[in-house]
C-alpha cells in the first residue's frame, strides 16, 4: 500500500515536472521576443513549479523508508518538511517576481506582443487547469499535502496566465501597458499561496487539532463495540499522511474481568486498525454501580460542571467507596486557566461531601 502510494506520487509529479518544462520553454521564448515582464515571471514560475515537484519526488522516497532503531515512527514527516521548502521556493520567486514587476511599473517599457503570444498564453492555461484538477485529485485520493500544494499552485498559475493574456489582448487592442501591472498582481497571488503552503505545513510539523470527521467516525466506531458506555481521551499523532498512532479510553463496568476487558479492548483496536489504519492503544475508565450516594455526588458535580462555561465535559468518574475517593476528569478550554477551574471545582464540590477526597485530572481537548 505504502509503495504503491509513492509510486503514484512519483508518477504524477513527473507528469507535472515534464507539464512545466515544456511551458517555461515555450512562454521564456516568448517573454524574451516580446519583452514582456508578466510572460517572463510566468515562466519563472512555472520553472519554481518543476523544482518544487523534483522536491516532491525526493521527499516521497526519503519519507518511504521503513522505520528504524532512531527513527521507530518511520519517516513520513520528511513530506512535511518538503512542504515546507516548497513554500520557501514559492515565496523567493514571488519575492523576485514583485520586485521585477516594481521595476517595470516605475519604468515602463512597452512589450511587443503578437498572435502567437496569445496562442501560448491560452494554452497554458488550459494546460494549468488539467495539470492542477489532476494533481490535487491524486493528492486528496493519496493524502499528499505536497501534491495537492502542487495542484492548487497549478490553478493560482492558470488564473495568472489568463491575467496575463488579458494583459496581451488590452495591449493589441487598446495599446494599455499592464505588463508591470500584471506582474505586480500575479507576484500577490504567487506569495498568497505560498504564505498558504507554509502555514499548512508548519502546523503539521507543529501538530494539529485531528480532523473532526474522522475524530467523530473512530469514536463512532469504538463505541459501537457492545459492552463500551462511552468513547473518551481520543488522541491522535501524525507521523506522516499514511501513519497515524493514537490512544482512547472507554467506559466500562466495575465487575468486568479482566479476561473480557482484553478480549474488547483487542477487539476494538483490530477492528480501528482494519478500518482505517490507526494503530490505537485503549485504556479503560471503569463505571460504579449506581448507589443513591454516588448518585448524588455526581449530580452534585454535573450541576456545578453545568455553570461552567469553561469545562467543555466531565468523565472517568468513579468513586471507590471503601476508600471514600471520587475521581474523575475534566476537559477545560484551551483558553481558560485549567488549574484554576480545577481547583474551584474541587473546593465546591469538598464543601458539599467532605468525607470525600477528590483527585481531578485535567484534560486538553484534543479532538
Amino acid at each position: 500500500m505504502r509503495m504503491e502510494r509513492s509510486r503514484k506520487i512519483v508518477q504524477t509529479s513527473i507528469i507535472g515536472i515534464l507539464t512545466n518544462l515544456v511551458l517555461v520553454l515555450f512562454k521564456a521564448i516568448v517573454g524574451i521576443a516580446s519583452g514582456s515582464i508578466a510572460i517572463i515571471l510566468d515562466a519563472i514560475n512555472n520553472l519554481s513549479d518543476a523544482l518544487s515537484s523534483v522536491i516532491t519526488i525526493i521527499g516521497t522516497k526519503l519519507a518511504g523508508k521503513k522505520p528504524d532503531q532512531k527513527h521507530p515512527y518511520g519517516h513520513g514527516r520528511i513530506e512535511y518538511l518538503t512542504g515546507l521548502l516548497i513554500a520557501v521556493i514559492i515565496l523567493i520567486a514571488g519575492f523576485t517576481s514583485m520586485r521585477e514587476s516594481i521595476e517595470k511599473i516605475i519604468t515602463p517599457t512597452a512589450a511587443n506582443y503578437n498572435v502567437l503570444s496569445i496562442v501560448v498564453m491560452g494554452v497554458a492555461v488550459l494546460a494549468k487547469l488539467a495539470l492542477g484538477t489532476y494533481v490535487r485529485r491524486v493528492g486528496k485520493k493519496l493524502h499528499s499535502g505536497s501534491l495537492e500544494a502542487s495542484g492548487t499552485d497549478a490553478f493560482f498559475d492558470a488564473i495568472l496566465s489568463i491575467g496575463t493574456l488579458v494583459a496581451i489582448v488590452l495591449s493589441l487592442k487598446l495599446h494599455w501597458n499592464l505588463d508591470g501591472w500584471i506582474g505586480a498582481i500575479i507576484s500577490l497571488v504567487i506569495l498568497k499561496a505560498g504564505i498558504e503552503i507554509l502555514i499548512e505545513m508548519s502546523g503539521s510539523i507543529i501538530g494539529t487539532r485531528a480532523d473532526p470527521e474522522l475524530a467523530d467516525a473512530l469514536k463512532k466506531r469504538v463505541a459501537s463495540h457492545e459492552g463500551v458506555k462511552g468513547v473518551f481521551d481520543l488522541t491522535l499523532h501524525s507521523y506522516g499522511p499514511t501513519q497515524i498512532i493514537g490512544s482512547v479510553h472507554i467506559e466500562v463496568d466495575d465487575n468486568m474481568t479482566a479476561r473480557e476487558i482484553h478480549r474488547l479492548t483487542r477487539n476494538i483496536t483490530l477492528d480501528v486498525y482494519h478500518a482505517f489504519g490507526i494503530i490505537l492503544t485503549v485504556g479503560i475508565y471503569a463505571s460504579n454501580s449506581i448507589t443513591p450516594q454516588i448518585q448524588r455526588i455526581r449530580e452534585s458535580l454535573m450541576y456545578l460542571v453545568a455553570g461552567n462555561p469553561e469545562i467543555l465535559e466531565l468523565h472517568g468518574f468513579y468513586a471507590d467507596q471503601e476508600t471514600n475517593t471520587v475521581t474523575f476528569d475534566l476537559v477545560v478550554d484551551f483558553k481558560a486557566d485549567g488549574i484554576a477551574v480545577r481547583d474551584s471545582i474541587c473546593n465546591e464540590i469538598s464543601k458539599q461531601y467532605p468525607e470525600y477526597h477528590f483527585s481531578v485530572i485535567l484534560d486538553s481537548d484534543y479532538a
